[in-house]
């Protein structure tokens, strides 16, 4: 069983949990308890550990059968882990469940009450749109109930920024877990659809205990409310059948936009930084090494969250990938929408000799993590960072690529470790970059590297084979590696998704709808789940700790693409971990992984075989869930 400690300032009530100044303000969950009835007549049952829970802190599991009173289901009080297997239920009825705290002794309020699933998964109807599929999703608490609502964002003939075509308009859902359709958001013609235009954040941006969504908008966006930004007239599309320019738009203003999480209503409108213009300024060295005055450059987009002051969240709008990167961080306070800073790496042309060391260094994700442990995030943008303050912190000059993962990978060595992915094609294979690297993300020092000159499409690193320390990593030549660099064997098939599924703390591997357990003594791949949806041939919608223990579950598309599924394990397990969402790193991590190509969230401590304990998150919850007040994590 993995410990963890806190101090206890004093025990008051399952109530509000107040902030306290040096803390990040982070979401107040409820238990999160998830019930579901298996094929023995029994029911397995999970619940969130939260980071400010004691150390001593136990449960006690109760069951509702039908209309009878409620039965405490464990003899004794639950401290090994945050889920229990009830063999003494009859499945045949109707079933709920609940838990309550126990500290010192003493029975707290009781966790909110679930009914049991018949299946591992939750059905959750959604509202159609005719000829629209969804697409990526997000999770936040939109209501400030302690629960988590999902952002689905619906898409129709979606285009990569390399070709040219008329698309769907962008269209933005928000429901309730049992289906509720809590608002609906049409970023309307002028915001063209496709992975690298619009990424949304949905966060807790104020710290008023509800989430905000915050996005590129554009004339004619209408928001939950029905009420339209900007011109409802103007359509600033391209049309130009044959050219390269055909359905883009390069003309017109651009907005970006805070969204009410409750209703959809636009709270503030202002002009999105940076401006496309010029259109021919955003070439260099990534990539291919090339230049277009066409609208592909100029319209690659990233978005995160981060905590740049170490307390509240700020959200940082990007554009730019191949050449000029810029980066503006927004703060949403009381109602004010204000400018943080700007990055911004400055218009280069060809032969790009006068370009900044950080021009061209972005990939096709981003991630947030404090990587030199002032308590503050910086920008992980794949071969460089930007601090917190917004000035670059260091540029590792690899250039371009499609994959990264952070965490702290080797729990040998101190500090946090990255893993990325790069490209080497046409004019930049002169430069032997290597086609996958690993990093010390504080310094950018390289710990190994190989295959220069290499262009590597996809990599993965996570805790697959106990028999090595920390985590290995894969992707492109040469087969699955360790903290060295050294090649220790055959490398897995599955290099997109990773997930925390079984009862150890190694990582499976998740391929489109299929959970695979890595056989380190074979070299194969092993299933130990296939879900009942298929979602077109795509992965998940979302994945990630969002219910239960601090397992992950898996958001999928119904094969006929009008629900979307919830899964979750059923696997019982004696390790006892804190919810991932109360880890920073992993919560933003949460937020931005709908950006470009959808990576898995990793924690910011290792989290594998023969881990330590987890560190306790230096957090307060704002909301209005379960947490016990008073409780300070150390």
């Amino acid at each position: 069983m993995i410990q963890r400690c806190v101090r206890i300032s004093i025990i008051l009530s399952l109530v509000f949990v107040s902030a306290v100044s040096a803390q990040r303000r982070m979401e107040n969950l409820t238990r999160g308890i998830v019930a579901v009835k298996q094929t023995d007549n029994s029911v397995y049952v999970g619940w969130r550990l939260f980071g400010t829970d004691p150390q001593t802190i136990a449960f006690n599991l109760y069951r509702i059968s039908g209309t009878a009173e409620p039965v405490k289901v464990n003899d004794t009080p639950v401290t090994e882990a945050t889920n229990y297997v009830d063999r003494n239920a009859d499945t045949n009825q109707s079933l709920r469940y609940f838990v309550r705290p126990v500290l010192n002794g003493d029975e707290l309020a009781p966790s909110k009450t679930v009914s049991a699933w018949d299946d591992n998964y939750l059905e959750i109807p959604i509202q159609t749109v005719s000829g629209y599929r969804p697409g990526d999703a997000s999770v936040a608490d939109l209501d400030g109930d302690g629960e988590y609502e999902i952002i689905l964002h619906q898409t129709s003939r979606g285009q990569d920024n390399a070709f040219a075509g008329i698309t769907g308009t962008p269209v933005f859902d928000a429901y309730e877990l049992d289906g509720t359709l809590m608002w609906r958001i049409d970023l309307g013609i002028n915001i063209r659809e496709g992975e690298h235009y619009t990424q949304f954040m949905v966060y807790d941006l104020d710290g008023d205990g509800r989430a905000e969504m915050a996005c590129k908008t554009a004339d004619g966006t209408m928001d939950g409310t029905g009420k339209i930004i900007g011109d409802k007239d103007k359509d600033w599309r391209t049309f130009k059948e044959g050219d390269r320019t055909h359905g883009r738009i390069l003309d017109g203003p651009e907005y970006f936009t805070i969204f009410d999480g409750l209703t959809g209503k636009a709270l503030k409108t202002v002009d999105y930084i940076p401006g496309r213009d010029p259109i021919d300024g955003w070439g260099g060295i990534g990539g291919n090494g090339g230049n277009d005055s066409f609208g592909n450059r100029c319209d690659r987009f990233l978005a995160c969250v981060a905590y740049l002051d170490g307390r509240r969240p700020s959200v940082v709008m990007c554009r730019g990938v191949y050449g000029r990167i810029v980066m503006a961080a927004w703060d949403w306070r009381d109602g004010q929408l204000t400018s943080r800073w700007v990055f911004d790496s400055g218009i280069s042309y060809p032969p790009f000799e006068d370009a900044s060391p950080y021009s061209g260094m972005g990939g096709h994700s981003l991630s947030v993590a404090d990587v030199d442990d002032d308590g503050k995030d910086e920008i992980v943008y794949h071969s460089m960072v930007v601090d917190d303050n917004g000035q670059g912190l260091y540029s590792t000059g690899l250039r371009h690529g499609d994959s990264m993962h952070i965490s702290d990978m080797y729990p040998d060595r101190p500090g946090l470790e990255v893993f990325t992915i790069h490209e080497n094609e046409d004019y930049t294979v002169r430069f032997k970059t290597p086609g996958a690297a690993m990093r010390d993300v504080r310094t950018g020092e390289i710990l190994w590297k190989h295959s220069p000159g290499i262009d590597v499409g996809s990599g993965m690193a996570a805790d697959i084979d106990p028999r090595h320390r920390g985590y290995e990593a894969w992707g492109g030549p040469g087969g699955l590696r360790d903290s060295q660099g050294n090649e220790i064997g055959p490398k897995p098939r599955s290099s997109s998704f990773a997930i925390w599924w079984d009862a150890d703390p190694l990582r499976e591997l998740l391929s489109f709808s299929t959970v695979k357990k890595w056989n380190w003594q074979t070299g194969t791949e092993e299933t130990l789940f296939r879900t009942s949806a298929r979602g077109g041939g795509r992965g998940p919608n979302i994945m990630g700790d969002f219910i239960g223990d601090w397992r992950e579950e898996l958001l999928m598309t119904a094969s006929d693409g009008k629900a979307l599924r919830l899964y979750t394990t059923t696997i019982p397990t004696e390790h006892r971990i804190y919810t991932l969402m109360h880890d920073p790193q992993y919560r933003l991590a949460i937020a931005w992984q709908n950006v470009v190509y959808n990576k898995p969230p990793h924690p910011g401590f290792f989290l594998g075989d023969s881990m330590a304990p987890p560190p306790c998150p230096d957090i307060c919850l704002i909301g209005k869930g379960e947490a016990i007040a008073g409780l300070k994590s150390d």
